[in-house]
């Protein structure tokens, strides 16, 4: 892996997404442990859009425009069904002092969020082909060592993310204006990430 290779995919995962929002709001709700089992989550999904396009599954994704529409539909409802969760503070997805929910909850809520982003498995096959050696287009040793690389990356940056929310959790949680405010901007990102994968094209 070069170190284009891992610059390149530091910029991608540090990038707020729905991953990042997840792992940011259930920190501050349940605390680190929380937010690590969140980033897990995110990390398995990403495992699994990598296998996808590594299997050709993508083009597939890519020419049928019914099953494209019918995911990015799903995962729009969910992440919307996230923002009133959040904004009304209910179960693990509450911003505020609590357990988070269990280890399980956490990390298949952040499995199903980016698993109904259908742009990820595209993503990635126009992204791990631009650093594989020349000659080895389609070596899929080398599409194995990339994608390994990218998901390590991946769970290391979302732990970061964590890991400087719980830092500021007491702060946040004793200030109850500053608690309302968190709320909304959750609630607000996690619609707007909605509404920006609504109006995606395949």
């Amino acid at each position: 892996m070069s170190p284009e290779f891992l610059l390149t995919a530091f910029v991608v995962c540090i990038t707020p997404g729905i991953g990042v929002v997840y792992t940011l709001s259930v920190t501050l709700g349940g605390g680190l442990r929380a937010g690590l089992w969140a980033a897990v989550g995110c990390t398995l999904a990403t495992v699994f859009h990598l296998g996808i396009a590594m299997a050709g599954l993508a083009a597939v994704l890519h020419a049928s425009a019914l099953l494209f529409q019918t995911i990015k539909y799903a995962g729009v409802a969910y992440l919307l069904w996230m923002a009133w969760a959040v904004l009304q503070s209910t179960g693990s997805m509450a911003v505020q002092a609590a357990d988070g929910g269990t280890a399980r909850q956490l990390v298949w809520r952040g499995v199903v969020l980016n698993l109904l982003n259908p742009k990820l498995p595209l993503f990635f096959v126009a992204f791990l082909p631009q650093f594989l050696p020349a000659g080895e287009a389609t070596s899929l040793a080398a599409m194995v060592e990339l994608g390994a690389g990218f998901t390590a990356m991946t769970f290391v940056t979302f732990a970061l993310y964590a890991a400087l929310a719980a830092s500021g959790r007491d702060a946040v949680l004793a200030s109850p204006r500053l608690m309302t405010g968190m709320r909304r901007a959750f609630a607000a990102s996690f619609a707007a990430l909605g509404a920006r994968l609504a109006l995606e094209r395949a």
